[in-house]
Formats: C-alpha cells, structure tokens, sequence
C-alpha cells in the first residue's frame, strides 16, 4: 500500500505532528521558533488556530510597557528629523504631521490607536472639507511611523495594515485619472508653443514631446541631450531650487522626438551648448557666482504665469503645465499608437499599473469584432409606401369636415 503524502502547511501558519502519544505544535514568534504539545489533534490545531490569531492581533510575546511609554508626539520629533536625509518628500510629511496628524495623535501613547481613533480622525478631516486624497497621504504617513514604532519595540502591530474596508474606503481618491484634460490636438500644442516666449517656450516643448516632470526639465544638461543619437538622457531634476535626483533615483534614456530635434538644435546655437539647457542665475538681483551667491533655477511658477497667458492668447481652456506637457505628450503617444511598456520606460513609471490610466486612449482597446457580439435587427418592419404630399391633403379634409360649421344671424 502506498504511504499517504502528508500535507504540508503554508508558509508562517505553523505545523502539528503525531510524536509518540502527544501531538507536537510548532510555530514562529518575532523570528523565533516556538514549541507546544497537545494530548489529541483536535486539541493541536484549536491550540495553533489560537496562537495564530493572537499572533495576528498583537497580543502573543511580552507586552510592552503602556505606562511608561512615550507619546506618538515624542516619538515623531526624532522620527521626522531622521527623514530629512533620507526622503525627498520630508517637508511635505512634517507639514502632514504638524498641521493634520500631531493635533490628533500627539498625546496618545501607541497602545491608545486603534481602528477606531484613526476612524475618526479620517471623518473628522473629511467633515472639515479636507479633499480624501490628503486624508489619505496622512494615513499613509501614520502608517510608516507605526512601522517604525513596532521596530523600536513601542508597539506590538501597525493599526493601520488592519483597518477595515469601510474605513479604507472612505479616504479614497475621487478623481479619475482618465478625466485629466490635456492638449488633444497637436496644432493646439505648436499655437501654445509659438505663443510662448524664450526660453519657456523650449522648456515647454521638451516636456510636451519627451514627457519629461518640470523639475526633469530644469535639470537637463547639454551633456545629456544626444541630437545625433537621438535620445535624451534624464538623469536630474531640480527640487526645491536644488539639483538631486529623479523622484525614482533611476535615470533614463527617453527618444528625441523628429518636432523637437529642430528646435534644440537652434537653442543650442543660441546659448552656447555648455552647461544646463536653462542656465540659472546667481543670487538674488544678479548677484555674482564668484562671491558664492547660490544659482537661483527657473520657478515652476514662472512656467505656469507664462503658460497661462499663452493659453488664453490661444483661447484654449485653462491647464496645469502637467497637463499641458507631460500629461499630454503620454496622451498622444498612446493615440498614434504607442505601447504602454514603452510608454512605462519613458515616462519613468515605477510599475506599469500607473502607465494603464492612458489605456482608453488606445484606438484598438475594442476590436472590430467587439462591436458585433449581439447581431440582431431592432428596426421597425418595413409597410407600404405612403406618398406624404396625399397623406397630409387627407388629414387636412378629415379635419375641416369635423370641425362644426358656426352661423351668426344678425
């Protein structure tokens, strides 16, 4: 007789094994192995369901100390000040912490947060007007200091990897990527062009036909541009009037497009062909380079100020310069047929699910066959052939011959 093949347990859901007249149960607690028995299996896996799920909520181990535990605001203080060097963002985190997250959360110990304060904290937000986009960055900051709370020994689990459906769903953004406005029609792109001045004119076509992020645009170098080539190397970006690296800290090489060529060719004649594409200045008023005055890039909002006029000179609607570069350039080169990996790799898109909000552009998302599933004739049965000039000369008798005949007799 063949022996049975025992089944084998996943990964992290423990084991139960017959030895001797007891049954053995083993499991992992904090990286450890642990050990317990049972005098039947029945009793084995009941004892391992219960570990399990202790283990899930928190509650299996040594508890730490609640009443000598510090707050989440003495906790954030050196948790904050330690992003500064490691995250590009840390300024907008300490805004989310000072102005949304410490009212709420800055007296509470970290036993004192569970679903149901981060519940109405997310309601409270929302009540006051607070987009559901923000409340949700906040909640994803306080879920990043809770793992790092759990790590310093502070907390047993992260409240927020087991909030509820009904709570998540609540701070879900409402905006449909696939309703961002954009520059459809590639003459409106060269009147917009043609309408700005020098050089935010060139800054705008880089980023209408290579994709390319505002801070990507600043930062370009000539060394990176390759006209023979044909290719663009991304491998900067301006941040907050400082060059540092690309938002994925990866560069990458994005096509030259056959419209933009011309015009850097022609701006390279013009500035020289050394240094940054769009050179900064030095200092507040011109100050000079040699005294140490730092260079001081082009302002986002210098764009925006100049494409906002160019727009209205054109009589098109109101757009963000993402909309009107970036945005646009991945929304026409889905229309003229682009692939999305492709389109992935230039934009600089971490994964291919973000590069899918252009899907619907695709003019074969429905193939012809799609539009013939349900083949059936819906129109009306086809009568006789009725001349409309004798219908009407009919309706017209039928009706003066029921209408009464009035006399007045003086």
């Amino acid at each position: 007789m063949p022996r049975r093949k025992r089944r084998r347990r996943g990964f992290g859901q423990g084991t139960i094994r017959k030895r001797g007249l007891s049954w053995s149960i083993a499991w992992r607690e904090n990286g450890r192995r642990r050990f317990a028995t049972a005098p039947d299996e029945t009793t084995a896996k009941r004892m391992l369901a219960k570990i399990l799920s202790d283990a899930a909520l928190g509650t299996v181990g040594l508890k730490p100390d609640t009443k000598n535990a510090p707050t989440l605001g003495e906790l954030a203080k050196p948790w904050l000040k330690r992003r500064e060097k490691t995250h590009r963002a840390w300024r907008d985190d300490a805004c989310r912490w000072r102005v949304h997250l410490g009212p709420a959360f800055d007296t509470l110990k970290p036993h004192e947060v569970d679903a149901a304060a981060i519940r109405r904290f997310v309601e409270g937000k929302l009540a006051g007007g607070l987009a559901a986009s923000t409340v949700g960055h906040c909640v994803r900051l306080l879920s990043t200091f809770f793992c790092d709370v759990v790590e310093q020994g502070h907390a047993t689990s992260n409240p927020i990897a087991s909030l509820p459906r009904s709570t998540r769903r609540l701070y879900r953004s409402t905006h449909d990527p696939r309703t961002t406005p954009f520059l459809e029609r590639l003459e409106d792109v060269r009147r917009v062009f043609l309408a700005l001045p020098d050089p935010v004119n060139v800054s705008f076509a880089v980023g209408a036909f290579a994709g390319l992020r505002t801070g990507e645009v600043l930062g370009l170098a000539w060394q990176d541009i390759d006209l023979e080539g044909r290719r663009i190397h991304v491998r900067q970006q301006i941040q907050d009037g400082k060059v540092g690296p690309l938002k994925d800290s990866e560069s990458r090489v994005v096509p030259l497009q056959a419209a933009l060529a011309p015009i850097l060719a022609a701006y390279r004649l013009a500035t020289g062909g050394e240094g940054f594409l769009f050179k900064p200045a030095h200092g507040n008023g011109g100050g000079r380079p040699d005294l140490g005055s730092a260079p001081q890039f082009m302002r986002p909002q210098t764009l925006h100020g100049h494409l906002a006029k160019a727009l209205a000179a054109c009589g098109l609607p109101s757009l963000t310069w993402y909309e009107s570069t970036r945005h646009t350039f991945a929304s026409q080169f889905v229309l003229g047929g682009g692939s999305l990996e492709v389109l992935r790799q230039v934009m600089g898109h971490s994964s291919v699910t973000t590069t899918e909000r252009y899907s619907h552009l695709k003019p074969d998302l429905f193939r012809e066959s799609a539009f013939e599933v349900m083949k059936v004739d819906l129109s009306q049965p086809a009568g006789a052939v009725v001349s409309l000039p004798s219908s009407r000369q009919r309706l017209v008798s039928e009706e003066s011959a029921e209408t009464p005949q009035l006399s007045l007799t003086l």
